[in-house]
């Protein structure tokens, strides 16, 4: 038998020629402390450490499974945090081997029980002059007890797997799969000033400039870009201040500069000396002032900093912290939801029709602006606010650690969404089809014969239903649906302006009231407040409102999610509405023959033809007259089956309907498998009649994947190119636990075809 592997190394011992075995970080403090710094006392978890880990639990297999169930630059980001989720719940349920957890514990042995920890991640070649993970691997502060420690290493271990850092190290071209992880583990600092300081200027190299920011407390408010800091410049030669620029903490009027001459005056030097052990302007973070500064770490000046191709910083936003979620939660919530919601009730309420054409076209800019504002924040504040529902993810696992990873999603069942809003509506209104089985008949006759188109189409059915009792309640409440609830866009077409397509799904729905029972949710499952229990219960009294703000943050972030995309369609659909009767005016006068859907990409134009009278006929690219949804490509050659992710258990065969444009959505059938590019809010109302669903886009925090798991509907998605892949009328088998949809028969019926 070799040399026993060695687990753990103290700090003390720690040099730079380490860096294999300890990492970048553990290596670069080990080496300072030598030279005289002071830094915290502690010990490192070495590479050979997760390397032992890894083959007990046997998670290697598991990795390399998730890493390789689909081509890793073909997955989409959701995908990656799905895998990053199920490789971090896997090191949660596994233990720290014995020998490995008794070597920590020994480390941990000498220092006073009431001691706290700074667990925190040193990846080796994690940091470098050319690349900078910082930030992309997980640091637990405040760590109080010996398994409290273990289970924070584990944590750490599992950030190597990380959505964020898996993301980066693909965009880096590194192998994730060689990737591996040592931790730092010291007792913590508690100052009254923390920061970072720079040897140079990070956005100027060249200039003879240093930097120190600066935060009152603990440095990870600084450096999770909560806090907003001082920033002195100073000159590198001589130390003097050359600017000073005070922290917005909110309070009134400028605070004091927390640092002072001589405190500056320390960590230049310190600057300066580090610099000449590595040879390098380093990034330092620091805690203390003078004589009780305590060093944190070192790092080269990331020279990519400035690069706009480096995406390391877009990669951090995937997982905002909780106090970015708190200010989202008040923005989101109180600000942004009630603004976009009033303003399509606003554009919803103008008479559009007793414009003139100069005042249209007004309209339809002001419409314009208002949907890329919007679109801006969507990106902007509105995706970085649905993470809380990841945050609690993930926070829900670490602390109950379920065998299913995504047990949680019970924890989102019964919010109040505008789609359960529309579609209970539209049920309703099933029902009532269901109950009046003359008015059923004479409505499905209607649509088989009305032409489709609006008013045309609305005359027909009137017609042909106004003899029929309770025709006019039931017409008035769908017309009352239509303009409350689905006054959207989809794609470039206004589903209230479709009735036809909404009325088919509500006859859909009435047909299949009341059979099987397949969607009315299995009594075994989890209900909501069960899962709230379980999860208070696994924090324990002293985290009971940490936990709690979790649940609520995540649930609302799920809730506003939904919300917003709906609300967003709203306002598309009024600049829809603005932009069809301007193309209706054209037309009338001759000046817009084509009689095919003005879309949004046309609105510039739209607009310059209502200012200039005089103009002649207005001419669209064919791109600006068909609708955005993927039409197929498809070959006769369909392979016999197609590989996907699992998002919802269960098996089911059923027949192929592909929703490729908004007409699709009226020729949906009960008992049909669903297959699109993406689930929408806007059609959420068709999940309950499918059977199973199949996406393109992957994940299992998108919209089907949720409902499909609250309804009991297998689904698999992250499919490429499954809506050219497959055709209508197709037979599949869905299985969402596997994550596979077979084409063509199922095994048992060729069984039984080829004994035929």
């Amino acid at each position: 038998m070799g040399p026993q592997p060695l687990y753990v190394i103290p700090l003390a011992e720690v040099d730079r020629s380490h860096q294999a075995v300890v990492g970048g970080k553990a290596a670069r403090l080990g080496t300072l402390a030598k030279a005289g710094h002071p830094i915290a006392p502690g010990f490192c978890v070495a590479v050979a450490a997760y390397e032992r880990f890894l083959a007990e639990s046997r998670l290697e297999s598991l990795i390399r499974m998730e890493l390789e169930r689909k081509r890793f630059e073909d997955m989409r980001w959701e995908e990656v945090w799905d895998a990053a989720l199920r490789i971090r719940s896997a090191f949660s349920a596994h233990p720290i081997p014995a020998d490995v957890a008794a070597a920590v514990t020994d480390a941990l042995g000498p220092y006073p029980v009431a001691t706290t920890w700074a667990v925190r991640s040193s990846a080796p070649g994690e940091d470098s002059a050319n690349r900078s993970f910082a930030g992309l691997h997980e640091s637990y502060l405040g760590i109080a007890g010996h398994q409290a420690v273990l289970d924070a290493i584990r944590w750490v271990w599992a950030s190597l797997w990380s959505d964020a850092a898996m993301l980066y190290r693909k965009e880096l071209s590194l192998d994730p799969a060689k990737s591996r992880m040592a931790v730092l583990v010291q007792a913590m600092r508690a100052e009254e000033v923390s920061g970072v300081a720079f040897g140079r200027d990070p956005r100027q190299l060249s200039r003879e400039i240093a930097i120190v920011e600066a935060v009152p407390g603990l440095c990870s408010g600084l450096v999770d870009g909560q806090v907003d800091p001082d920033r002195w410049h100073l000159r590198r030669s001589d130390g003097t201040i050359v600017e000073w620029h005070p922290g917005s903490r909110g309070e009134p009027g400028t605070a004091p500069p927390l640092l002072e001459e001589p405190d500056l005056g320390c960590l230049m030097r310190v600057l300066a000396a580090v610099e000449s052990v590595f040879a390098w302007p380093p990034d330092v973070e620091w805690t203390g002032r003078r004589e009780r500064l305590t060093l944190l770490q070192a790092r080269p000046i990331t020279t990519l900093a400035s690069d706009s191709e480096d995406k390391r910083d877009w990669y951090l936003t995937l997982r905002p912290g909780m106090a970015r979620l708190r200010k989202l939660r008040t923005r989101v919530a109180d600000e942004l939801i009630p603004a976009i919601e009033a303003e399509g009730r606003r554009f919803a309420a103008e008479n559009l029709e007793a414009l003139t054409d100069e005042q249209l076209a007004d309209a339809i800019q002001e419409r314009l602006d208002s949907v890329q504002r919007w679109k801006e924040t969507y990106w902007d504040e509105f995706i970085p606010f649905a993470h809380g529902v990841r945050r609690l993810a993930v926070y829900y696992n670490d602390a109950v650690r379920p065998q299913d990873p995504y047990e949680f999603v019970g924890l989102l069942k019964g919010e109040d969404l505008l789609a359960n809003q529309r579609n209970a509506t539209l049920r309703s209104l099933a029902q009532r089809l269901k109950q009046n089985s003359p008015l059923c008949d004479a409505i499905e006759r209607a649509c088989d014969l009305a032409l489709t188109g609006g008013e045309s189409w609305q005359q027909a059915v009137l017609t042909a239903v106004r003899s029929t009792a309770g025709s006019e309640e039931f017409l008035a409440e769908f017309q009352r649906t239509l303009e409350s609830l689905l006054d959207v866009a989809y794609g470039n077409t206004r589903l209230a302006a479709r009735p036809d397509l909404i009325l088919r799904t509500v006859l859909e729905m009435a047909h299949a009231a009341g059979e099987g029972g397949r969607h009315g949710g299995e009594a075994e499952k989890e209900t909501a407040e069960t899962l709230r229990k379980r999860l208070l219960a696994a924090v324990g009294p002293d985290r009971r409102e940490e936990a709690l703000e979790t649940l609520e943050i995540g649930k609302l972030s799920w809730r506003l999610r939904d919300n917003d995309n709906l609300l967003l369609a709203r306002v598309e659909s009024q600049l829809l509405r603005a932009i069809d009767l301007a193309a209706a005016r054209l037309r009338s006068v001759g000046r817009l023959v084509d009689e095919a859907n003005v879309t949004e990409e046309a609105a510039g134009r739209v607009i310059a033809a209502l200012r200039d009278q005089a103009g002649g006929k207005l001419v669209l690219p064919e791109l600006l007259k068909t609708e955005p949804f993927a039409k197929s490509a498809r070959t006769d050659e369909t392979p016999r089956q197609l590989i996907g992710q699992p998002a919802a258990p269960g098996l089911e065969t059923g027949r192929v309907r592909c929703i490729r444009s908004s007409d699709d959505l009226g020729r949906f059938q009960a008992g049909e498998v669903l297959v699109c590019d993406a689930i929408q809010p806007m059609m959420t109302h068709l999940v309950p009649l499918a059977s199973a669903i199949v996406e393109r886009r992957g994940g299992m925090l998108i919209h089907g994947a949720i409902i499909a798991r609250e309804l009991g509907i297998p689904c698999v998605n992250g499919i490429p190119g499954v809506v050219d892949l497959l055709k209508d009328g197709e037979s599949v088998t869905v299985d969402g636990y596997l994550g596979i949809v077979t084409v063509g028969p199922p095994d048992f019926d060729m069984e039984l075809l080829e004994k035929a």
